[in-house]
């Protein structure tokens, strides 16, 4: 995503229903899940309910933090150093969606906030977690006042990370959009040639 609350979740769901219409097994699965406290539904929970849970359909957390902030922050907050030493490394990660792939046939990883995000306490993003593992990235951006800077930077920093294919969808675009959402879709349909 180009930011927090753009759509990825919904992109996912969407993403998801699609491989589980033409008959593949799915695994989602977030890195970190920040904002909710246990025992409520995560993001992963909320694309299991949508799709109605059916059994070719995996869903999984690598770790959540109950507060709404950055992954490295909200470990911080929560527990000090100690908690953020405890956050799960790069390669735990890889190994995760690794195993996920021998048992599935397609794995979607969705991130958390935007793609430079740090997931991990050394500064492992969701770009990184992508490029070890030579997927491909689908960005989420929103129609709002901004979204033309914070995806040109999003798009600029995937391409100088190696990411020159990808895909880009415009999330949580309203039921009546204004003068200003539908420049921006044209504006946004340009960025992404």
């Amino acid at each position: 995503g180009t930011d927090t609350d753009v759509g990825k979740t919904v992109v996912t769901a969407a993403l998801a229903a699609c491989a589980l219409d033409a008959g593949r097994r799915v695994a989602i699965y977030k890195p970190t899940q920040t904002g909710v406290a246990p025992g409520q539904a995560g993001d992963v929970q909320s694309i299991g309910d949508w799709l109605g849970n059916p059994p070719s359909l995996g869903l999984e957390e690598g770790v959540r933090l109950a507060d709404p902030m950055a992954p490295v922050d909200a470990a911080r907050h929560a527990g000090g150093a100690r908690a953020a030493q405890a956050l799960p490394v790069l390669g735990d990660h890889l190994r995760r969606v690794q195993e996920l792939a021998l048992e599935n046939d397609v794995v979607i990883v969705e991130g958390a906030g935007g793609i430079l995000v740090s997931l991990t306490l050394a500064g492992d993003t969701i770009v990184d977690v992508a490029g070890a593992l030579g997927a491909r990235l689908v960005v989420v951006t929103r129609p709002d006042l901004g979204t033309l800077n914070h995806t040109a930077l999003t798009l600029e920093a995937a391409l100088a990370r190696g990411f020159a294919d990808g895909v880009l969808v415009l999330g949580s675009f309203p039921n009546e959009p204004t003068a200003l959402h539908e420049i921006n879709r044209r504006n946004l349909c340009a960025l992404a040639e």
